[in-house]
């Protein structure tokens, strides 16, 4: 009986330690290229298509990449800076040998940003301008809840201190 008990314990622990293995992928698939990803659905479609443009103009202007993710949840990360660091390596943002893109991570669930910057990015967009801007810019619109106006001065302000 005790052989049976241990046998069973190991089965159902190797089922468990099996399942953990292979998690759940963490990201949508964003196989279309669009440089807003609204999953949380807190910008209108005009809101959407404005930044959209925007990004698209910078980016042919300047051939740097950013795109913007609002989501709900950021499992299995900790931090929403790890999440937006995993979308962008996932989802390619920015040119390979350039590392020129910028992933703006936006929860309202969590009520938490992060930004994430490609290793070409960083020597411009140090932490500490990022961590500035999102002090200074997104999160004052955030706590009016006008995400949007929020966003796109954080873009600008971004934008500008990349130039």
């Amino acid at each position: 009986m005790k052989k049976i008990a241990i046998l069973f314990l190991l089965l159902f622990n190797r089922k468990a330690l099996a399942h953990k293995e292979v998690p759940p992928e963490p990201f949508p698939k964003n196989t279309t290229g669009i440089v807003i990803n609204d999953y949380s659905d807190i910008l209108t479609a005009t809101e959407e298509h404005s930044l959209t443009q925007k990004l698209l103009a910078y980016e042919e202007e300047t051939t740097r990449q950013i795109t913007v993710v609002t989501i709900d949840s950021i499992s299995p990360y900790e931090n929403i800076k790890g999440y937006a660091v995993g979308i962008g390596a996932y989802w390619g943002v920015g040119q390979k040998g350039k590392d020129n893109g910028l992933v703006i991570a936006v929860s309202n669930k969590l009520r938490t940003i992060g930004i994430a910057t490609g290793l070409g990015t960083e020597k411009q967009l140090t932490d500490a301008i990022c961590k500035q801007v999102i002090e200074s810019t997104f999160v004052p619109h955030f706590r009016e809840g006008d995400y949007y106006q929020g966003i796109s001065n954080g873009l600008d302000s971004l934008m500008y201190k990349w130039n």
